[in-house]
């Protein structure tokens, strides 16, 4: 998917709302543990009671790897049900890979070839070499991760060499890597105080924001900051949304928050 095509979603949808499919098998309903893929149902209940409202889906790899082979199987028939039901949403696979440049290669066919994901997040710690793979393949997108959400990210992220952060040195030196315009960046709602410089930095990238609602970020303040001219924001919410309710009315509990967060971006388009 083009960058040109995920904002013609966002406003047909008047939304820019990402949803967070986490799948921990000890939180779903337990009537869905009875089906022989619970992980799907789960998914894809949630997907089709909310595919109107977001723009974009984003399976953190870790909640099906901890499952094995099925959990695998359940993230391939996933990312397909989305692909064949609703190609205009737009798929990130949160699986923070980065490594020297042929294994980057094999990690970006994997999620871009095989499961047919639209973009992958990437650590940026190993530099230049470990990421242009992934930038290399046509029409798809880099989300590297640059602030994140969590208390760990002031350990480094926020460290001063020579002056300057370096997470800002990050978003610089990213910007001359080869097919750079195919990067998107990570930057959790919590720091939202920070958007003001990031846009000084990279003005018309896409920012992926995680951390609105169970983890305490507010909307309107990465709105305020963090906004551009094409909206330049994903806002993923997991755990609010997802989680809603573990009674088998689960799917419609969800549409429900999804909604109130989409009724808000509406307000803010």
């Amino acid at each position: 998917m083009t960058t040109q095509q995920l904002i013609t979603q966002i406003h047909k949808k008047k939304s820019f709302l990402c949803i967070g499919l986490d799948v921990d098998l000890t939180k779903i309903p337990k009537h869905l543990l009875k089906e022989d893929d619970p992980i799907f149902a789960f998914n894809k209940a949630i997907i089709d009671a909310t595919h109107h409202l977001c723009v974009a889906y984003k399976p953190n790899t870790a909640f099906y790897e901890a499952y094995g082979i099925k959990g695998w199987q359940a993230l391939e028939k996933t990312i397909k049900y989305l692909n064949k039901n609703h190609p205009e949403i737009y798929t990130i696979a949160d699986a923070k890979r980065g490594d020297i440049g042929n294994t980057s290669t094999m990690y970006a066919k994997a999620f871009f070839e095989d499961l047919g994901f639209d973009s992958v997040t990437v650590a940026p710690y190993m530099g230049k070499d470990s990421v242009e793979p992934f930038l290399a393949f046509k029409d798809k997108h880099t989300i590297l991760l640059a602030l994140t959400s969590n208390q760990g990210a002031f350990d480094f992220q926020t460290k001063e060499i020579d002056g300057v952060e370096l997470y800002k040195q990050v978003l610089e030196t990213s910007k001359s890597w080869e097919n750079s315009e195919n990067l998107m960046y990570v930057v959790g709602a919590t720091k939202a105080e920070f958007l003001g410089d990031i846009r000084k930095i990279i003005p018309d990238s896409f920012l992926l924001v995680p951390g609105v609602g169970a983890q305490g970020g507010n909307l309107q303040e990465v709105c305020k900051y963090g906004m551009n001219d094409a909206v330049g924001l994903l806002i993923n919410s997991s755990r609010g949304i997802i989680y809603a309710s573990q009674d088998e009315n689960f799917a419609e509990a969800a549409a429900k928050k999804a909604e109130e967060l989409q009724l808000q971006m509406a307000f803010e388009l």
